[in-house]
This record gives structure tokens, sequence and C-alpha cells, in this order.
């Protein structure tokens, strides 16, 4: 079985020059991804969460990732809006302890949150509660998550590249051709 890190390396190469911005990020990559696999692994929901800007990118993700072409177990996963259709309208604490409650009482406390977008965005909020969720965030600086930048004329085509790279990962875990261990 293949260290994860080496894997995704291997398979950012094998994707040729226009995955060569990603080689220099491998180890964000790898490190916040293999958190997310084991998570995964391990029968938890994703509660996926984007900025509105991303909610094209929300919408792709949900179409493909239980594709039906795909030969593997389908994933449990959920966007923010389908579990509470207001949560625009969410605002201070008591109503994000609110939502959370309300969350974890549906999946008994087997969920993670997956935001994708600007880490300024309010959406971001109940992502960045919790030690747990995978962030896939723009213009900030956080703590265990993958970093781009909304001005990047390339933003969309990288987004498609990642969960390009996700989806290989998501295989090769659960196929154990790699090791998913923290």
């Amino acid at each position: 079985m293949q260290d994860f890190a080496q894997w995704s390396l291997d398979a950012i190469r094998e994707e040729g020059g226009c995955f060569s911005w990603l080689e220099e990020q491998r180890f964000d990559w790898a490190t916040t991804t293999l958190q997310a696999l084991e998570q995964i692994l391990s029968a938890k929901t994703i509660v996926l969460i984007t900025d509105e800007k991303r909610k094209w990118f929300e919408n792709y993700i949900l179409l493909n990732i239980n594709s039906a072409q795909l030969e593997r177990p389908l994933l449990p996963i959920v966007s923010i809006d389908s579990l509470y259709q207001y949560y625009n309208s969410v605002s201070g604490a008591e109503m994000m302890d609110m939502v959370e409650d309300m969350i974890s009482l549906a999946h008994k406390e087997d969920y993670f949150f997956w935001y994708i977008g600007k880490g300024e965005d309010k959406r971001a909020d109940l992502a960045k509660r919790k030690d747990t969720s995978y962030f896939w965030i723009l213009d900030e600086e956080y703590l265990n998550a993958f970093h781009l930048k909304s001005y990047d004329k390339l933003l969309d085509v990288k987004l498609i590249q990642l969960y390009k790279l996700f989806n290989a990962s998501l295989n090769a875990a659960m196929f154990g051709e790699v090791e998913v261990v923290l």
C-alpha cells in the first residue's frame, strides 16, 4: 500500500503539465485531503458548503460524486442548503448553534463540513467552527486548508482539476491503493 503523499505526487505527474501548479502545493493537498478521506472511510456524511460564486461547483460535485458510471460505493453527501434552505439568513452564534445542533441530530455527529470558497464569506462560518472540516479556501491562510486565490484567471479550471484528483483519491482510498491513516 502506497503512502498518500507519494500517490498524490504520482497522480499529479500522470496528468501532465496542466496539473503542474498542484505539484507545488501537494503537501497541503495531501495533509488536508487525507483527513477528509479518513472521515469518508469512517462513513461520515459530507455536508458541502460553498460561497455563492462557487454554487456552480457545488452542483458539479453533487452531480458527479455518486455518478452511475463510477464503480464504487455511494457516498453520503448533502449540501447545507438542502439541510436548511435558509442558511444564507443565519447570523449570530445562537442561530449557528441551532443549525449545527440540527445537523448533529440528523447525522449523529457522523458528519464533517467541506467548504469551498472565500474564507471571509459568512457561509464559511459554520465549517470554521469544527476542527474536522475540509477546506478549499480562497484568499485566506487558514490552518489545515488547501489555499487558492480568487483572482486566479484559471480558478475554475483548477477547481475542476482538484475535483478530478479528489475523485481519484477517493477511489484509491476505497480500493486500498493508498494508506489512509493520519
